[in-house]
């Protein structure tokens, strides 16, 4: 079976962390969409490591790792990425795969996700601009290159075409970024990249099932962000949800164990787009600084506010969540109170379900208050160690959410992480 591992919120919610923990349980790691707008932190050996391709069990010798088809890769960021990964882990690169179906991110990809989000005014979605919506726009359209296609004799063919396909829309665009310097630290990274264990990774993943190999699927983003599900336009290019793992690795449903979901203890959102219970006052910005809500990849501060357990609801159900994880609850412990949305009012009227279009209503979120814990929680080793009130607390979530806890991070450490007990 593969077992599946994502976020429930908008991304940020330390998946990297807690994939590096439970790699100890897996024998291989395998990313299944996204692509470098992922940034999964790690610290190994007091050394902070920011992930954006790699899958988090690199750091674990007995690991294997896999890349999987429905993640975009920018060799450029994959080649930087190894080398700083291999300092810290020599065999590294021995126990990477990649999957030969996964897109290429080219230059001219990240030129037209500069033009077009600058062209957007006001209407911009908060992209990272390393091109990952232009790549996945030619994967759909059936224009895309693959990491297959490095390995064929017309590859730079290939390149000149889609190159100038994306020339041609880029002449509609008044600002454009100067991709050319890009280009040969590019060709650069593919010659590197065709070096590394390059598979037909749907046929490999199957044989590692059949050998009774342990695999955790390993999600990007988040669920808020899910492209079909997700808060839509502001939403990412590809499928954050658990379903996402099937397409994304090529496997079956029937395949699909448990279902790791990772929520922070409150509410965090990186660019544009809608956030109910945001908070634009002092309680806001003092989560911020508790919590150091800075994004891992672009270094853009976090908009915050409490916990939106209707949206948290919503997608526990979407990805049938049967581990619930807390992650940042040490953040909350000057917070009294302590609050949690557990409904909506929308034109007067009282509801728990999230609405089709999130960005185009007024959506005011009805609050549950809660007794702060005002006590580190950090120093806990175990479940019975945390404070009664926080306890009551996790009570109320799976409550709510008719789901249970499985583990509470209560700290950045490798080691600090309580399991709950059942």
């Amino acid at each position: 079976m593969i077992d599946v591992l994502l976020g429930l919120q908008w991304g940020d919610e330390g998946k990297g962390k807690i994939v590096d923990y439970l790699a100890a349980n897996y024998d291989i790691i395998a990313r299944f969409q996204g692509g470098p707008n992922a940034g999964h932190t790690l610290y190994v050996n007091g050394v902070k490591m920011v992930l954006h391709t790699i899958p988090s069990g690199i750091f674990h010798s007995h690991c294997t790792n896999l890349i999987g088809n429905g993640v975009v890769i920018d060799p450029i960021t994959l080649q930087k990425e190894i080398s700083a990964v291999s300092q810290l882990q020599k065999d590294a690169v021995d126990r990477l795969y990649i999957s030969r179906h996964a897109h290429l991110i080219i230059p001219t990809h990240r030129a037209l996700d500069a033009a077009s989000e600058a062209a957007k005014g006001k209407e911009k979605i908060g992209s990272t601009l390393k091109g990952i919506g232009p790549t996945y726009m030619d994967k759909t359209g059936r224009n895309g290159l693959r990491v297959g296609d490095i390995l064929s004799d017309n590859f730079k063919e290939k390149y000149e075409t889609l190159k100038q396909k994306h020339l041609d829309i880029l002449k509609h665009y008044d600002t454009v970024a100067e991709w050319e310097e890009w280009e040969a630290p590019f060709f650069e990274a593919i010659e590197q990249m065709k070096q590394l264990n390059i598979i037909n990774a749907v046929y490999w993943i199957q044989e590692q099932l059949q050998q009774g190999k342990r695999i955790l699927a390993e999600g990007a983003q988040g669920s808020m962000l899910d492209v079909e599900f997700g808060t839509y336009p502001f939403v990412t290019s590809s499928n954050t949800i658990s379903a996402g793992a099937c397409i994304g690795l090529g496997v079956a449903p029937s395949k699909i164990g448990k279902v790791y979901g990772i929520t922070k203890a409150y509410c965090t959102r990186v660019g544009s787009g809608p956030f109910p219970t945001e908070l634009h006052d002092e309680t806001g910005d003092m989560l911020r600084k508790a919590g150091a809500e800075f994004g891992a990849t672009t270094g853009r501060p976090r908009r915050c506010g409490w916990i939106d357990l209707v949206a948290l609801k919503y997608t526990v159900m979407l990805s049938g969540v049967t581990q619930l994880i807390i992650t940042k609850a040490d953040v909350l412990d000057t917070f009294h109170p302590v609050k949690a949305a557990t409904a909506y009012r929308i034109h007067k009227e009282e509801t728990k379900e999230l609405p089709f279009d999130i960005s185009s209503v007024d959506i005011e979120p009805i609050y549950s208050e809660f007794e702060g814990w005002e006590a580190s929680m950090s120093e806990a080793k175990n479940y019975e160690q945390l404070p009664q009130s926080f306890v009551q607390y996790c009570d109320f979530l799976e409550s709510y959410l008719e789901t249970k806890i499985a583990y509470i991070s209560n700290g950045t450490g490798r080691d600090q992480l309580i399991i709950k007990p059942h």
